[in-house]
């Protein structure tokens, strides 16, 4: 009984012990794309308004602006090599544009 006792605390603890090394590893993907990019130290960030605009600008030349009005969000990506994209989020509609 007291081998069964030890053993069965063992594996409880290892097995708590895995779980938490996984759980780690969700929370680093779990991040949004524009959190990762916000903490990347070469990436230029310029917060306004409290948060409710955002502009990070690349090394590579890319620039993203993040904008929230009245409830709507508009994500304006202007890449290096001369293409955007516009995303607006407005009452869960979700209108996208792109222009090469």
């Amino acid at each position: 009984m007291k081998y069964l006792f030890k053993s069965s605390l063992f594996l409880l603890v290892l097995s708590l012990g895995f779980e938490s090394c996984r759980n780690a590893e969700n929370e680093e993907s779990e991040r949004s794309e524009v959190q990762q990019m916000m903490e990347d130290p070469d990436n230029k960030v310029e917060v306004k308004d409290g948060g409710d605009k955002i502009k990070i600008e690349t090394p590579e030349g890319d620039e993203i602006k993040i904008k929230r009005d009245n409830g709507e969000y508009k994500k304006k990506v202007d890449r290096a090599s001369g293409a955007e994209s516009k995303v607006k989020i407005d009452d869960g509609e979700v209108k996208v544009k792109t222009d090469n």
